[in-house]
């Protein structure tokens, strides 16, 4: 089932800056200022049972992946998939309220308007067995089984150990990309 977005009605990215976002962060960082899918397609519900989406061919190439790895008898589940620019703000007020510096947030966080989650193609994956988004999940079968085949689907690790980026590192997060991803 596909469903529309919403056309957002305030520019998102320049409230990050007058929260603290740096001006330059995307060059900095070498990350490009992303937009949000026209459509949507649900993928399944999350960890916490709620319906998560993604682009309509992220979506597809997720469904065969997460099939095939059954098949090798690993288990992949949704921790978060498409998350909106407005979220992610939110996400950074929230640790900006509970004390974090902006340099804190932007080591494990990418600024609002620059997450591949706002693409509908990212998502975080856990397999049961282990603490999702930590990195304990690079011991896991399914993170071996990703190494290993993930490309086939044409999804890819987005931020390994010392990522060009400046994020830390994420064996969770996979993003789909419409070529083959380059290999690393």
């Amino acid at each position: 089932m596909n469903r529309p977005r919403p056309t957002p009605q305030i520019d998102p990215v320049a409230l990050a800056h007058s929260l603290g976002v740096p001006r330059d962060y995307g060059r900095v960082r070498g990350l490009r200022r992303v937009r949000e899918p026209a459509q949507l397609a649900t993928i399944g519900r999350d960890t916490q049972g709620r319906e998560q989406y993604l682009a309509p061919r992220a979506a597809r190439a997720w469904a065969r992946m997460r099939e095939a790895a059954m098949h090798d008898s690993v288990e992949l589940e949704i921790v978060s998939a498409f998350r909106g620019i407005e979220y992610q703000l939110g996400i950074v007020r929230r640790k900006l309220e509970r004390g974090q510096s902006m340099d804190e947030i932007l080591r494990v966080s990418a600024a609002p308007g620059y997450s591949e989650h706002h693409t509908g193609r990212a998502l975080d994956i856990t397999t049961p067995g282990y603490t999702a988004l930590e990195e304990e999940f690079e011991r896991s079968p399914a993170f071996a089984w990703l190494r290993k085949n993930a490309k086939l689907y044409k999804f890819s690790l987005s931020y390994p150990r010392g990522n060009r980026h400046g994020i830390a590192y994420e064996p969770w997060h996979w993003c789909w990309h419409e070529k083959s991803p380059r290999p690393r």
